[in-house]
């Protein structure tokens, strides 16, 4: 255990965990702060407000008494499931991007392609024809594949043009917004039975499609999670063998760190970077299948005015994870858990559930200086080159060097 901890992984998790506890100690400290400078909250508000940040996933609500009650609560948890499969997928769509040197801010973009292309195959092929687990397999490939090619375009630019790929990941993420929202408007899959949704597209369950629950509904009742968690999980475990265990893994992160060595060895590093990115693009695209294909969510389909949350908050998420693809995994529960304390503040007590935006601010913050925070519990320090005249001058012997 000392001998793992004393390794750079070992520092590397042990600096996550620090920003996981001091972003933790930070919320509740505002959490307090609020409680006592606000009289409609007072100390024993403030202190169940601490109690939610640091155990909300096990609150089970209150008892007759009025005090906080605990417990196992299925319906949290399975929403914490449900919610962290767009997480982990967009996670892992940076972090596989980071591992060979690129920074994939254009996950909110190739999500959106991913859910149009997923949205609409699985809307327009008619269930009494086919069957409704082959259309979901097929709409499941097409968000993949929709993210990969619309996440190629940024490697294009990079690997043939030299054009930065944040720039380009910009600007196809406001095309792939304003172009997601005319598809949609000029399409029939605007929810028009309701009038009161006439602004979102219809779930999957209108044409019998939707996420098998694979039993995870009778353990966790109540609540949206389905199968799409354990495909996250064993895409995420895919991924960790594609980038340590394989060829092609050990060239991407060739290209990564030294494209022009990488070139000089004989691997191909335009084609490498290429691929890099459509293999993040695809996994965002998933991460959109898997979410809008579950059967019980609603797409606005007016996209134009913002982009999603899920593709931005794949980057702290992969920050979290230190890139490490099996890492992005408890990440992604950590902060989708996050989310779920976030409405049980609200819910609960009268904090707002932003606070825990505070919380994740903090972590990611603290996430950026990962790399001096593993110094820090290394106790290294930066080598500078000294000279000390004191010092014993090396002995030469007689005759010279011996052969």
């Amino acid at each position: 255990m000392k001998k793992f901890f004393s390794s750079d992984s070992g520092r590397s998790l042990l600096a996550s965990l620090l920003s996981i506890l001091i972003g933790l100690v930070v919320g509740c400290i505002v959490v307090l702060i609020a409680g006592i400078s606000n009289p409609d909250i007072s100390l024993k508000g403030a202190w169940e407000g601490v109690q939610l940040i640091l155990m909300g996933i096990l609150s089970t609500g209150r008892d007759v008494a009025g005090n906080l009650s605990w417990g196992f609560n299925p319906t949290s948890i399975g929403n914490m499931l449900f919610r962290s499969m767009p997480l982990i997928m967009t996670g892992l769509s940076v972090a596989i991007a980071y591992k060979t040197g690129l920074f994939n801010i254009g996950a909110p973009g190739q999500y959106l392609m991913g859910t149009m292309a997923s949205l609409m195959i699985a809307l327009s092929i008619p269930s009494s024809s086919f069957p409704p687990v082959l259309i979901w397999i097929i709409a499941f490939l097409a968000g993949c594949i929709a993210g990969a090619l619309w996440g190629a375009i940024p490697g294009l630019m990079k690997a043939f043009l030299n054009i930065n790929e944040v720039l380009a990941c910009i600007m196809t993420n406001w095309i792939a917004a304003n172009f997601v929202t005319w598809m949609f408007d000029i399409s029939n899959f605007k929810n028009l039975a309701e009038n009161t949704k006439s602004g979102y597209v219809y779930k999957t369950t209108y044409n019998n499609v939707a996420t098998a629950k694979l039993g995870l509904d009778k353990l966790f009742h109540g609540s949206q999670v389905n199968g799409g968690i354990l495909v996250a999980i064993l895409l995420a475990i895919a991924m960790y063998i594609l980038i340590n265990k394989t060829t092609l893994g050990y060239q991407l992160k060739a290209c990564g760190s030294n494209r022009h060595a990488a070139r000089y060895a004989g691997i191909k590093d335009k084609r490498n970077i290429v691929l890099s990115m459509a293999i993040a693009g695809a996994l965002s695209g998933a991460g959109a299948a898997l979410y809008w294909l579950s059967g019980n969510t609603e797409f606005f389909w007016s996209t134009y005015q913002s982009l999603p949350s899920a593709g931005f908050n794949g980057i702290p998420v992969a920050l979290l994870a230190v890139n490490n693809p099996i890492g992005v995994i408890f990440s992604g529960l950590f902060t989708s858990m996050l989310n779920i304390v976030g409405q049980q503040l609200t819910n609960l007590t009268a904090y707002n559930e932003y606070i825990t935006d505070v919380i994740i601010a903090v972590i990611v913050y603290l996430s950026a200086f990962s790399l001096v925070i593993r110094m820090w519990l290394s106790g290294r320090k930066k080598n500078k080159p000294t000279s000390n005249s004191n010092a014993e001058p090396a002995r030469v012997e007689k005759g010279g060097p011996k052969e």
